[in-house]
């Protein structure tokens, strides 16, 4: 059986929980190194029995709490290559690392794991298909546009989480600076609820159990209008629709 559960999702820390079997990985570690042991106490998890931290890109809210994560409780950690020279001070100190390969599947323990690149402003980001030999949860957020590639890895998944990032109206009705609401908007920004629902629309989600939206900007979304946004691309309820928040994440979600 595959489950997942979240730490915390936005602009102030990720972090995201896959277990499959005895095999525990934490994508993402945005938190302090003090409050990412308190997030995972709270699902149940201690430190010491992660065996990886996958990292999608060198932004803080993303790395921020890592390296520090990973030397403390000696957890390997795996990263692309240009990340982890975007990153290469912070990791200086760490015992193992992995640099994959976006186009080349590998596996941890009972994970199997693509990776797959996405457009955004960081060195070489990357996002993840996480598997169990059966089912398929997909993770992609800090993504600016849709590509022919990411719909493709993402087509007939049982689970995914899911950026939404924005409602395009409130974000250039905001009080942010010109230069950063294009920066947000753009092609290797973040994705709005429309490109969200826009990207369902356009990949097989019949196996879909659980649906999660990811990511929202505090000033800039709401938990209802990203919600109805999915709900509509999906022709269902609007309740059926999970929000990871940025306090409380959300807790473990079965696959299988």
């Amino acid at each position: 059986m595959m489950r997942f559960a979240s730490l915390g999702s936005g602009s102030e820390g990720n972090g995201l929980l896959v277990e499959v079997g005895a095999t525990r990985i934490l994508a993402d570690c945005g938190f302090s190194l003090g409050e990412t042991v308190a997030r995972l106490a709270r699902c149940g998890v201690a430190a010491d029995t992660l065996d990886a931290i996958l990292i999608t890109h060198e932004h803080d809210d993303h790395i921020g709490g890592a390296a520090r994560l990973a030397r403390k409780f000696n957890i390997p950690v795996w990263i692309t290559h240009g990340t982890s020279q975007a990153a290469a001070k912070g990791f200086a100190q760490v015992d193992t690392v992995h640099i994959f390969d976006c186009h080349r599947r590998f596996a941890v323990g009972d994970i199997e794991i693509e990776p797959y690149t996405v457009p955004h402003d960081a060195r070489e980001p990357a996002q993840f298909v996480f598997g169990d030999g059966a089912h398929r949860l997909g993770l992609l957020t800090d993504a600016g546009s849709l590509t022919a590639h990411m719909q493709e890895v993402l087509n007939g998944l049982d689970a995914l989480v899911l950026e939404c990032n924005h409602d395009l109206d409130l974000l250039w009705e905001s009080g942010y600076p010109q230069r950063l609401k294009e920066r947000i908007a753009g092609k290797f920004g973040h994705l709005s609820n429309a490109t969200a629902a826009q990207l369902l629309s356009s990949i097989d989600c019949r196996k879909l159990k659980h649906l999660v939206a990811a990511h929202l900007s505090k000033q800039n979304n709401t938990p209802e209008l990203a919600s109805v946004a999915l709900a509509q691309a999906l022709n269902c309820e609007r309740e059926w629709i999970g929000v990871a928040t940025q306090q409380e994440g959300f807790g473990w979600r079965d696959i299988g």
